[in-house]
């Protein structure tokens, strides 16, 4: 019997988000980002419905608690298959499933999930209900605003419309189209136009719908900007890549007024964790290295004197196949000045 995590009843609360990034926000990236930011919500990397219905279970759900306020992104398109794993996820203790309907990859879409099926919305809703229906946590939808050449607003307002009547309250709106043939997933980020004025028309014609919006923002001010009209931002790449940006929003967007940890002072928390990581799976053939935690904090440094030391120091494969988390506290001594 999968056991039942505790976790106490969280507020819907998702003002500030870390978008589901394949290779990157792993249980091991989303502890990172938790010594940052207390409160914003993380997303786990997208996991199919057959690797949890025929694969290792554990492997793909297991996560520390710290993480919370933490949700299970699904890929799938099957609706009892989305609600067996769904079920799962909340036995394992998430706090939200999201179903992907906003991946453009040639991988997925030979799956028939992720952005192809914003081309049939009953599917979708059909899918929302199953879950809905299988568990007593919140099930949201991430989508994009059209597929292809169709940029019509029309199109991703019906498609919103028909979730909504299964049941769903929180869309996250990646503002720009999905190309399904002839761009990477990497070029689908960046060629279609950003269109955040689709997403603040969805709020504006479903009120009561929680709204989130997702695509190219990397400022403060422009998270500001957006949360004039929508519910709530979702970063993704600036989150990875500079995630030392998240120390201001528990005060800026929580109004949490507890001491910020420093860099320094998250690094310092990391140890313990990674300590315990290693012990517990380094050595039982899971094949877990110490550079498969310390990848994901190499970006900590960033816009700061002696960034680059830092960066080099974390990424010496002759000290990261030492094994010793110490190597984060040297990485950070290399800069100059010493990090704050």
């Amino acid at each position: 019997m999968i056991p039942l995590k505790n976790s106490a009843k969280l507020p819907s609360r998702r003002r500030i988000s870390v978008a589901p990034m394949m290779d990157w926000t792993d249980r091991h990236c989303r502890v990172f980002h938790r010594h940052i930011t207390r409160h914003t919500w993380l997303y786990t990397e997208m996991v199919t419905t057959g690797a949890l219905l025929h694969g290792d279970v554990p492997r793909h759900l297991d996560f520390s608690q710290e993480e919370h306020p933490v949700a299970l992104q699904l890929g799938g398109s099957e609706p009892a298959d989305l609600a067996r794993s769904a079920k799962l996820g909340e036995q394992w203790g998430y706090d939200e499933i999201n179903l992907n309907c906003g991946c453009p990859s040639e991988r997925v879409q030979k799956g028939a999930f992720g952005a192809c099926l914003m081309a049939e919305p009953q599917l979708v809703a059909d899918c929302v209900k199953a879950m809905r229906d299988a568990v007593s946590i919140d099930v949201t939808v991430k989508h994009r605003i059209g597929i292809d050449h169709v940029e019509a607003y029309d199109f991703v307002r019906d498609f919103v419309g028909t979730i909504a009547e299964a049941g769903c309250t929180t869309f996250i709106v990646h503002a720009r189209n999905a190309i399904l043939k002839g761009l990477s997933p990497k070029e689908n980020r960046e060629i279609p136009p950003l269109k955040p004025e689709y997403a603040y028309r969805l709020k504006r014609d479903f009120p009561q719908l929680e709204i989130l919006i997702n695509g190219g923002i990397k400022t403060l001010e422009e998270i500001d900007e957006h949360l004039q009209h929508v519910d709530g931002v979702m970063l993704g790449r600036e989150a990875y890549h500079n995630p030392y940006l998240m120390a201001a929003f528990d005060a800026r967007y929580y109004g949490d007024a507890a001491p910020v940890k420093s860099r320094a002072e998250v690094l310092q928390a990391m140890i313990p964790y990674i300590r315990e990581q290693l012990a517990r799976y380094g050595n039982n053939g899971a094949g877990l290295r110490l550079n498969s935690i310390t990848r994901h904090m190499l970006g900590l440094m960033a816009g700061m004197p002696g960034a680059r030391a830092f960066r080099q120091t974390l990424s010496d494969a002759k000290r990261l196949a030492a094994g010793d988390p110490a190597l984060l506290l040297e990485a950070a001594a290399r800069m100059q000045p010493v990090a704050a």
